[in-house]
């Protein structure tokens, strides 16, 4: 039985021919070095010359592609060096960024031992209204400056508007202290006298909260402008942080209250 020869599809025809093509082509174009001194011959060169000439035209192709091998490594290299400075410039963004974010929870941190000792002061308010109310001759706009001043400070949202209530508790206190103090009966009375020794041991946890919360800021403001921090923090839209003003309080020696 006679194998058939295989038959090859119509879209491979066009494409098989223009490679057959090319191949010939290539052949038609090539010389062998026998051929090449038959040539020069006819133009009176002698063969040891032609095949100087086919020397030196092997060594000029081989020099070249070397050289185009060179410059192929060359420029691996440099993409090399340039995918390491960019991992290296990538890991030094991150190291920067989480250096700033832990200052940033440093100072929220911080903040939020101040708020505790905000609040503390801010529940003995009621404490001073009950006091204040016991005296048939305390005046009703005190008691209700205090009450205000406190519903203001819970209500705050932001360190700004804390700050602006805490202004008011500090006078609202100010205020019920100097009422105290034209009352020689109420300053003997043992309920005043242990809301001083809070309040005044509030005031002196508030000053020292504040002064650790303010150094906090301090070291993240600093860090937020140095370059290069700065400029990964203009990438990241980071902030600088706003102190806490002292209102009346000295803030007093760490080392002394710890």
């Amino acid at each position: 039985m006679d194998r058939k020869t295989p038959k090859i599809p119509d879209e491979l025809a066009p494409e098989i021919l223009e490679i057959a093509s090319r191949y010939y082509s290539e052949s038609q174009n090539s010389y062998s070095l026998a051929e090449l001194q038959d040539a020069g011959a006819e133009v009176q060169i002698p063969p040891e010359f032609i095949e100087k000439a086919l020397q030196d035209v092997q060594a000029k192709k081989q020099q070249e592609q070397q050289q185009q091998q060179q410059s192929q490594e060359r420029r691996k290299t440099v993409q090399w060096i340039a995918a390491g400075v960019a991992v290296i410039l990538s890991l030094w963004g991150i190291a920067a960024y989480n250096g700033l974010t832990s200052r940033a929870q440093n100072v929220e941190a911080r903040w939020a031992q101040v708020e505790n000792q905000l609040q503390r002061r801010a529940d003995l308010i009621p404490n001073l209204v009950t006091v204040a109310r016991s005296q048939a001759t305390a005046e009703q706009e005190l008691i209700e400056e205090l009450e205000r001043s406190r519903q203001a400070y819970l209500q705050a949202a932001s360190i700004e508007e804390q700050q602006a209530a805490i202004a008011e508790v500090e006078a609202a206190i100010g205020q019920f202290q100097e009422a105290i103090a034209r009352n020689p009966e109420l300053q003997t009375s043992q309920a005043f006298q242990n809301l001083s020794h809070e309040i005044a041991g509030t005031e002196n946890r508030i000053a020292v909260e504040r002064m650790r919360y303010n150094q906090a800021v301090q070291a993240y403001n600093r860090s937020l402008n140095q370059f290069p921090q700065s400029f990964i923090a203009n990438l990241a839209s980071l902030d600088e942080k706003p102190y806490f003003e002292a209102q009346t309080t000295e803030v007093p020696d760490v080392d002394a209250i710890n």
